[in-house]
């Protein structure tokens, strides 16, 4: 069936995840954090996605906001960093990600070809609303749906299910996007079409599926959306 619905996970995806972290080591003093943030922002984002799956299989299920802040006492301990004021600095950064540059134009070309748009993420919903704030990109999204719904974290099968609830589509007329080969690829499983942005060119995860499209980034999703079988 034709693709009537494009839908995308939030961090990482739409969202530059090391943003907090860069910005911060470019503000004035922090030069010691300077030395160091690309392993703590990536320590960070790692641990970030460990708690939410470790959680979901211990069914101790929390809000995104919760695991953000464990996953950044751990990367900032690993980095031999104790500073509190840091620490609030970079969670305060965290609710004002900015977006990937291509991200409005290529959102707003999926909505002028009467494509329905949303956001499906592990993010607690405040969260999200911040960051499509910080954004402005909520005039092109029709919805922002979050695992907080259901009471687990991706990818359970019950977060993939938000889709059809909300748009009243079939999964075989969605086009899922995400960052994370995992997503993309369980996606997949669930019977979406999915595209995996692979912005970093890391190997392809080893699971039962593979995502059908593999982009560097966003800009190609419109066309894909157009020519998806």
């Amino acid at each position: 069936m034709p693709i009537t619905t494009c839908i995308f996970d939030a961090y990482g995806t739409l969202f530059d995840v090391a943003a907090a972290a860069r910005l911060a080591a470019q503000e004035p003093g922090r030069e010691v954090f300077a030395s160091k943030w690309s392993q703590i922002a990536q320590d960070w984002r790692l641990k970030q996605l460990q708690y939410t799956w470790l959680r979901a299989v211990a069914d101790a299920h929390t809000d995104f906001w919760k695991v953000t802040q464990d996953g950044l006492d751990y990367a900032l301990e690993a980095a031999g960093l104790d500073d509190p004021e840091l620490r609030e600095r970079l969670l305060s950064l965290y609710w004002e990600l900015s977006a990937y540059p291509e991200v409005p134009a290529m959102l707003a070309a999926l909505k002028d070809a009467g494509l329905q748009t949303g956001i499906l993420s592990n993010g607690s919903p405040d969260m999200l609303q911040g960051a499509v704030d910080s954004a402005g990109i909520e005039d092109v999204l029709d919805a922002v749906l979050s695992v907080q719904d259901v009471g687990v974290f991706k990818p359970h099968r019950s977060v993939y299910d938000l889709v059809g609830k909300r748009f009243g589509c079939t999964p075989d007329e969605v086009l899922f996007v995400s960052s994370n080969g995992w997503d993309a690829a369980n996606g997949a499983g669930y019977g979406f079409y999915t595209a995996w942005v692979n912005r970093a060119g890391e190997p392809m995860d080893r699971l039962p599926w593979k995502p059908q499209l593999v982009m560097s980034d966003l800009t190609g999703i419109p066309a894909a959306a157009k020519a998806a079988p």
